[in-house]
């Protein structure tokens, strides 16, 4: 059981691998808070016992653990300052690290070979309680579907605090597939993916960075992932990330979607994907890449003052009045980069109304919102 009691002892002491301990702390000190304010946050949790070393952190929002080997001469915790420790962890010069705990100073001693770094420690009884990785069931996941699935919505997750609701993925589990959606009001992605085996009943709004990390991290055929009365838990390769359920209404994102459009252009992806990163490097200052539909072509064009302008045009199966849109560079090339299909589909309405991106396969919906267009 991975668990964050403190262990009554005389103090921490443990020898181990330097080059796996520097691989798990790499893994945990991505849970480090960047939050100076609240420095327990700061520092990574080391706890020895029954021959192995248990690491950990958290930023209150997502949790990391991780254990391994290691010979252990006296059981206990300390929490040392994350960052610090994985850094010195890496830099060591012996293959070998002894960790000793000497808590009537305060500190912590690492010694490997002949290089000995003495840190100062924070305090175990201000280190958040974690929640119990096995108090729920865990049921296995298909880790491919899981991340790719995250993969193709993630970035349209916003990233604005001040709506915590969007700053997570929508995830829902249905018979025979995963459906994930994400959104900052600005765009928006929806993406189904079938999977085989038989998953537990879930929808929750799961931090998107909690995901993200998840994808990081996992690199085992399954995830297992167990679900508590507030956090969400998922297993692979032995670490264990666990993060909050955000609270909320996630917004209703079959009624964002038009019924409905005047167009529908089918392009090849790859060619235009190409074309508005070429352009858009022109789109600079909050300035729109324009999209002009018309005469059987499809012109992409942005200007910056006191910059410069970029303009190029590709073949397209548009015969309708002209129309031209305005959007933002960075959400237009991440919707023609999210679509994995040979071929787009621009799905459009008017130059006021939202564009819809498709693929070959109707599993994949980004929607993004134009830029009122100056003149």
């Amino acid at each position: 059981m991975i668990d964050s009691e403190t262990v009554v002892g005389s103090g921490l002491r443990i020898t181990a691998e330097k080059d796996e301990l520097a691989a798990k702390l790499g893994i945990v000190a991505r849970g480090v808070s960047s939050r100076t304010a609240v420095l327990v946050l700061g520092g990574i949790q080391l706890r020895a016992e029954a021959g192995r070393l248990h690491l950990a952190a958290t930023d209150m929002e997502v949790s990391l653990r991780a254990s391994m080997e290691a010979t252990v001469a006296g059981e206990g915790v300390v929490i040392v300052p994350g960052r610090l420790l994985l850094d010195i962890a890496r830099s060591l010069p012996d293959s070998t690290v002894s960790i000793e705990h000497r808590p009537e100073e305060a500190v912590v001693v690492l010694t490997s070979g002949t290089a000995n770094y003495r840190l100062h420690t924070y305090s175990s009884e201000d280190f958040p309680r974690l929640p119990d990785v096995e108090s729920g069931t865990l049921h296995a996941v298909d880790r491919e579907a899981l991340v790719e699935t995250v993969a193709r919505v993630g970035r349209s997750a916003s990233r604005d605090e001040s709506r915590p609701v969007l700053t997570g993925i929508l995830v829902r589990f249905e018979p025979g597939k995963i459906v994930m959606a994400a959104t900052d009001s600005y765009r928006l992605a929806v993406k189904q993916t079938p999977v085989d085996a038989t998953l537990p009943e879930l929808e929750a709004i799961i931090p998107a960075r909690a995901l993200q990390e998840l994808a990081r991290i996992a690199s085992s055929d399954e995830i297992q992932l167990g679900l508590l009365e507030n956090h969400v838990v998922f297993g692979a390769d032995g670490t264990w990330l666990t993060t909050r359920r955000i609270d909320g209404q996630f917004p209703n994102y079959r009624q964002l979607l038009p019924e409905q459009f005047e167009h529908e252009l089918v392009m090849p992806r790859e060619e235009v994907l190409e074309v508005v990163r070429r352009v858009s490097l022109m789109a600079q200052r909050n300035s729109p890449i324009r999209l002009r539909f018309g005469g059987g072509e499809l012109t992409v064009s942005a200007i910056t003052q006191d910059v410069g302008e970029a303009r190029e045009s590709v073949p397209a199966p548009y015969n309708g009045d002209t129309m031209e849109i305005g959007f933002n560079a960075e959400f237009l090339r991440d919707g023609l980069d999210s679509v994995e299909s040979d071929s787009v589909t621009f799905k459009l309405i008017s130059p006021l109304r939202p564009v819809v991106l498709e693929g070959e396969a109707d599993d994949y919906v980004y929607l993004i919102m134009p830029i009122r267009l100056a003149g």
